[in-house]
């Protein structure tokens, strides 16, 4: 075969073999392919896209580019979500535990916020002595212990994702849909779980902006995964605002044990019910996704899910003793209020500024080796859909230097858009897609 040739075909618009795609991918990550060729192959995808067909055979090509993770010695059904990234996210924290307690074994690889997202690891990394880093046999032993575990992911897994996400970073073609679904869903499946789960947000707080992208990302994500044999389903969820109310390291993992004792924020609280309840169907938990929402509910209402959070704190070196006591977690030493200044509906929220105020107070990085803060960042305690009058409190500031604060809380009050007039209702969740297709939500 020769590069040149391949990468004419899909210029012209023609589909390639899953040869092709092998041979590309693993000559690229062998060095044998240079990056300018690559790169032509990704601007022929970004116009010309890949069949279904073709987006699985780069997906393979993805996972076999490196090793995958051996769960053949976990027992159980294996379960992983995947959120497209927000602000606010705490998601994992919460479902994570919740869904091990309900019998299904999380093996979970996470990542690093960078940017207006945050990451779980390091909202992990702010409880004391927690260790994200663990042997591949201590791994798999807490998931076959305790049915949870959560890592950073292995420079081994997907190496041809960081290449291809690379040189995608600076030719302009991030923003295409079968590579930014073959780029998810190769870490994913090589992760090893059985049943996937995925959270696909839209808004101004996501990388896609309008429900419809969303959409799209989310059936291409879906078919990856049912052509290689996992058990699949994919919520289109709203993050025109932020997940809960905190936004940051420290703040957050105190939101999910508030979320675990049944204290949390609705939102909150309700996505990570609905993602449990589809997990359980999908791992034949439950009859049915109304069945799985009512079993996670149990779970949670009589403190499985906390139970089970505190014995995967304590079995990656963490102190579980800040479930019951929240100043063992790191906190900011000043507190400055954000008031409205005019009276009337919050109708939006900048949600992505939200995001980067955060991320200028410390709790993200602008590059990937920035240190975090982990007691600093937002509380943001209105939201869109409220009513507020002049002098109201919007938001909190967690800082630990007053010389950035004028600067972010500019930031925060340019981030709520504040009219006379309420604005239309907007549901947390636009739809589901599954196997059988996309369905509007109806809860």
């Amino acid at each position: 075969m020769r590069c040149s040739e391949i990468i004419e075909k899909k210029r012209n618009g023609e589909i390639l073999s899953c040869k092709e795609m092998e041979f590309l991918i693993d000559g690229y990550v062998k060095g044998l392919i240079p990056d300018y060729q690559i790169a032509a192959f990704l601007m022929a995808i970004y116009f010309q896209g890949l069949t279904e067909e073709e987006t699985i055979y780069l997906t393979e090509a993805m996972i076999n580019s490196g090793e995958r993770i051996d769960l053949s010695s976990v027992t159980g059904v294996k379960a992983d979500k995947h959120s497209t990234g927000g602000v606010g996210d705490k998601t994992t924290l919460v479902l994570g535990p919740l869904i091990a307690a309900g019998g299904i074994k999380v093996a979970k690889m996470s990542g690093r916020g960078l940017g207006h997202t945050g990451g779980t690891l390091d909202k992990l990394e702010s409880i004391p002595g927690f260790r994200t880093q663990l042997s591949p046999e201590e791994f798999r032993e807490n998931v076959n212990k305790l049915g949870i575990a959560v890592v950073g992911q292995t420079a081994d897994l997907v190496p041809a994702d960081k290449k291809l996400y690379a040189l995608r970073d600076v030719t302009a073609t991030v923003e295409s849909v079968p590579l930014i679904a073959s780029s998810i869903m190769s870490k994913k499946i090589a992760a090893g779980a059985d049943v996937i789960v995925l959270d696909v947000k839209y808004g101004s707080g996501a990388f896609m902006k309008t429900a419809e992208q969303a959409k799209d990302l989310a059936d291409a994500m879906v078919k990856i995964g049912l052509g290689l044999g996992k058990k699949m389903a994919a919520l289109i969820t709203n993050m025109d605002r932020p997940l809960g109310y905190a936004i940051g390291n420290a703040l957050e993992i105190k939101e999910a044990i508030d979320t675990l004792k049944g204290k949390g924020p609705v939102d909150l609280s309700d996505l990570c019910l609905n993602l449990a309840g589809e997990i359980f169907y999908l791992a034949g938990k439950a009859s049915d996704f109304s069945s799985g929402r009512e079993l996670a509910r149990g779970l949670l209402s009589r403190g499985a899910a906390l139970d089970k959070f505190r014995e995967f704190i304590a079995a990656q070196g963490g102190s579980k003793d800040v479930v019951e006591t929240e100043n063992l977690l790191p906190q900011a030493d000043f507190r400055f209020t954000v008031q409205a200044s005019v009276k009337g509906w919050i109708n939006n929220m900048k949600t992505r500024d939200l995001g980067l105020a955060a991320m200028k107070l410390g709790a993200g990085r602008s590059t990937k080796d920035d240190t975090i803060d982990s007691g600093v960042g937002l509380v943001c305690y209105k939201k869109t859909g409220d009513y507020v009058e002049k002098g109201d409190t919007l938001a909190m500031i967690h800082a630990n230097d007053e010389d950035q604060v004028d600067e972010v809380k500019k930031l925060v009050l340019q981030s709520y858009i504040i009219k006379e007039t309420p604005p239309a209702e907007k549901p947390l969740i636009y739809g589901i897609v599954k196997e059988s297709g996309f369905e509007k939500w109806s809860g």
